[in-house]
């Protein structure tokens, strides 16, 4: 895919009540300029990937594959507060001269999808024939649903849900509170403050992303008479500096905090009357070993969108079953476009 860059010198009004002086939204789009004809496929991203959807979704992205970069015209949008490009804490302000970090104003899912609508707007797309997106992309799907029903003609809703519930707000929370337990990250004097605290952070979420069975086939001690465990510690270890090498703590700070204002009913008299208002043909995606958003939550949010189907795929991989059972998805994908 090949990255394009957004620039809006002028004021961008945030829900929360903040404002940017200035714009940057990165996005990556199939190689070639979009033709009025083309079939567009348009995926909204989870919390810590790109906008470079061929690269953390490579099963499924790219020449020859469900969606085709070359068949198909492409997009994927960098979420504000993002360090991939778009405007976050860890850009410069330009009142400043200095990275936003812990100053950066606060964002709500809305605002990622206004992104995006500028983005659509500015590539001269007026009909997106699927839209697609998972966990925190997946709240950017119901929202542009509901935002733009006249748009959107399919959308994959897949490992997700119309309301913030507790339970992920939780997760949310402890992960918050090990940044602000790294006195780096509330000193925030440059981008590199609070490393350990989002190492910790992430330690906590692969456990929200995982199962209990998904852990245990993978990350069993190999010895039987071990005396303490320690390859799944290791894992943890692995997993939270794999994070931090490649993100900041106050990216990651704003983007989990702006999960919190996922909900679709916010002002539309409600959850239910808001996915009563969606046109699309959608299919709801829920993964059998999902803790964040299990079959007792996505089925109701299926039967609350006029003519959804729902799909339950098997996986043993909990949360992170939507980057990994593509075989799965595939067949989904190709039944609702046909539809």
């Amino acid at each position: 895919m090949q990255r394009h860059t957004l620039i809006l010198d002028q004021p961008f009004f945030l829900e929360a009540g903040g404002q940017l002086p200035r714009l940057e939204v990165a996005y990556h789009t199939s190689p070639r300029a979009y033709r009025p004809g083309d079939r567009v496929i348009w995926i909204c991203h989870a919390l810590t990937a790109s906008s470079d959807a061929e690269d953390w979704w490579p099963g499924l992205v790219g020449p020859g594959k469900e969606f085709d970069t070359e068949r198909d015209y492409v997009v994927c949008v960098n979420i504000l507060g993002s360090p991939y490009g778009s405007s976050g804490p860890s850009s410069v302000d330009p009142a400043t001269g200095k990275p936003w970090l812990l100053r950066f104003p606060e964002l709500t899912i809305r605002d990622f999808v206004r992104t995006s609508i500028l983005v659509r707007k500015h590539l001269g797309i007026e009909s997106i024939d699927l839209l697609a997106g998972a966990s925190t992309g997946g709240f950017q799907v119901l929202e542009w649903c509901v935002m733009e029903p006249d748009v959107i003609r399919r959308a994959a809703i897949i490992a997700t849900d119309a309301r913030v519930t507790p339970y992920l707000t939780a997760y949310d929370t402890a992960q918050r509170m090990a940044l602000e337990a790294d006195p780096s990250f509330r000193e925030a004097s440059d981008i590199q403050g609070g490393k350990d605290g989002l190492r910790c952070a992430r330690a906590i979420a692969m456990i929200s992303y995982r199962s209990y069975d998904g852990y245990n086939n993978t990350q069993p001690e190999p010895d039987a008479d071990t005396l303490y465990a320690a390859r799944c510690a290791s894992y943890q270890r692995y997993q939270g500096k794999k994070l931090a090498d490649r993100f900041d703590a106050y990216s990651y700070a704003s983007l989990i905090h702006a999960c919190e204002s996922n909900n679709l009913g916010r002002g539309r008299g409600g959850v239910e009357a808001a996915l009563a208002s969606i046109h699309a043909r959608c299919a709801v995606v829920c993964i059998d070993s999902d803790s964040l958003f299990p079959p007792q939550a996505m089925r109701p949010l299926a039967a609350a969108i006029p003519g959804a189907a729902y799909h339950e795929i098997a996986s043993r991989f909990g949360h992170d079953g939507f980057l990994l059972e593509n075989e799965q998805l595939s067949t989904i994908f190709t039944s609702l476009c046909k539809s």
